[in-house]
């Protein structure tokens, strides 16, 4: 089925994120010390920790630093205690958001974050107030150009419930989050190398900001991703390739 041209947006946010990359192994230790302590070292029975040193060598992040943390999550070394914290909000032209943190100091967290929504025209929400408007899932994506017939043949065949290929030729493939990676797995091993995978918050019903309120919009993400709490953002606003 045909979707919203998703390409260009995605590859502003990695060109956003790459400008940041001094913050993503803070944000990726983070993760595999939450997800090792709730489901033990082993990699072969966590998915979230396997997730998790996945992005840690995309990342080019060594292998012995990526072995301490897990170690130190799971009691081998003493660590600090991480909470997740979820918060909802609005953007420009009411665009939602879903801004996930974790942290070892709570107050701290929901000031800043409350800060920095009103502070760029946001405004904070209440639990559950936007999350409604986007979908928990697997999310494979494939750069325009890769075989349509072929990504779904085998995306299907392994459990993916939908294959969308958007206004660009992009292809986006979407599965629950438990197979999430059989699905993934059955098309790597096909050949199929995506360009992006991740479990995520999809928004469901997308709203289009360009000009003075795109611009707006992404001043206030990145002012929110800069919080050094923050792990992810997701929202629903679909701006300007090139949006300063």
């Amino acid at each position: 089925m045909a979707g919203h041209s998703k390409w260009a947006n995605i590859q502003h946010r990695k060109g956003r994120q790459d400008e940041k990359r001094g913050k993503i192994w803070t944000r990726i230790i983070r993760e595999i010390t939450v997800a090792a302590r709730a489901g033990g070292g082993d990699l072969s029975i966590n998915p979230r920790l396997r997730l998790a040193v996945d992005r840690a060598r995309a990342a080019n992040m060594p292998a012995d630093r990526v072995k301490y943390n897990i170690d130190k999550a799971t009691g081998s070394v003493e660590g600090i205690s991480y909470e997740e914290i979820r918060y909802e909000g609005y953007g420009i032209g009411g665009a939602a958001i879903i801004v996930d943190t974790m942290t070892d100091n709570k107050v701290r967290t929901v000031a800043e974050v409350r800060h920095v929504f009103s502070k760029y025209g946001g405004n904070m929400g209440t639990e559950g107030s936007v999350s409604f408007q986007f979908r928990h899932c697997g999310q494979i994506i494939f750069a325009p150009g890769v075989s349509e017939d072929r990504v779904m043949e085998v995306a299907l065949d392994a459990g993916a419930d939908d294959v969308i290929t958007d206004l660009d030729g992009a292809i986006e493939v979407l599965t629950s989050v438990a197979d999430f990676e059989a699905v993934k797995n059955a098309l790597e091993a096909a050949g199929l190398s995506p360009d992006d995978a991740e479990i995520t918050m999809r928004a469901e019903n997308p709203i289009e900001l360009a000009g003075d309120e795109a611009t707006r919009m992404q001043k206030l993400l990145d002012a929110i991703e800069d919080l050094d709490d923050v792990q992810e953002v997701y929202h629903n606003a679909e701006m300007e390739a090139g949006t300063p």
